[in-house]
């Protein structure tokens, strides 16, 4: 039996990683809700991040959490122009031959950075990644409390670019009605590609945020997406307050699982809760039916 003090440890740190995992799922909530489609290239996009950081922090010394800043917009800038000229005109406009090509763009950067950096583990070693901060009798870690913070940061600062800029009234009408978009003279491709845009550039923060605590190698990403699908699913496609609040319960869920059941059996408490949301309620918590 544990106490309840390390119990509630657990729950923090968990609540904590959760967090991350909510900011990788934005991205992927936000392309669904305005392309409704499922990006395949999300893992790959998001170790491509992660090597970025790596490098920054091994090559440059640059702290993780400072190498975001410049970050954020590389990635925004590879994620238009991927959509922009190469998703968007290989697929011809079929939904179908979006998942494909994003599939394939997901097998060529993986294979990529296999070549670049072979199949090696990497991580880097700062100063603060072993950190914890006393609250009361808890310890809870330093960098996942970082990573907490920034993810409810991001959130907001997505929520406001939606609701409250030009641009993100743009981005709503083209994810309500693609052609009254295009009607009233939006560029729905250009919209396009500053959705795909912002998701990689979530990805961009989520890797800084990762870097100090976790490893990585050219496959890593996919764990983090299988993760976020579930996210996703269970928050409600193409919802950003159910990308939040699901990831910080699916990061419950997975701490208090690695307690009772053991590390290697964590995620099981995840993919059940997966199961059971398709079963019982498939729109997920703040999902509209279709």
């Amino acid at each position: 039996m544990y106490s309840p003090q390390i119990i509630l440890e657990a729950a923090l740190n968990g609540l904590m990683t959760g967090a991350v995992y909510a900011l990788i799922a934005l991205g992927l909530t936000l392309i669904y809700g305005v392309l409704h489609i499922i990006n395949f290239a999300h893992g790959a996009l998001l170790t491509c991040a992660m090597f970025a950081v790596w490098i920054a922090w091994a090559w440059l010394g640059m702290d993780p959490y400072l190498a975001i800043l410049p970050l954020v917009p590389l990635m925004f800038a590879l994620g238009y122009g991927l959509q922009r000229f190469v998703v968007g005109p290989a697929s011809h406009g079929d939904d179908g031959n979006i998942l494909l090509v994003t599939l394939g763009l997901s097998i060529v950067l993986e294979n990529v950075l296999l070549a670049l950096f072979q199949s090696d583990t990497r991580t880097l070693d700062t100063d603060y990644s072993f950190q914890v901060v006393a609250l009361g009798p808890l310890l809870l870690s330093y960098p996942r409390l970082i990573g907490l913070g920034g993810a409810v940061v991001v959130t907001g600062l997505l929520w406001l670019v939606l609701n409250r800029t030009d641009t993100g009234k743009a981005i709503r009408a083209v994810a309500k009605e693609k052609l009254g978009a295009n009607l009233v003279g939006i560029d729905v491709p250009h919209i396009y590609a500053v959705t795909f845009g912002l998701g990689c550039a979530c990805l961009a923060v989520a890797a800084g945020l990762l870097m100090p605590t976790f490893y990585v190698n050219p496959r890593i990403g996919g764990a983090f997406v299988l993760v976020a699908f579930t996210v996703v699913v269970l928050g409600g496609m193409g919802s950003i307050p159910g990308a939040l609040l699901g990831g910080l319960f699916i990061g419950v869920v997975e701490s208090l699982c690695g307690l009772f059941l053991g590390d290697s059996l964590g995620q099981i408490g995840i993919f059940l809760i997966f199961i059971a949301v398709l079963l019982v309620r498939p729109t997920g918590l703040f999902g509209a039916k279709a």
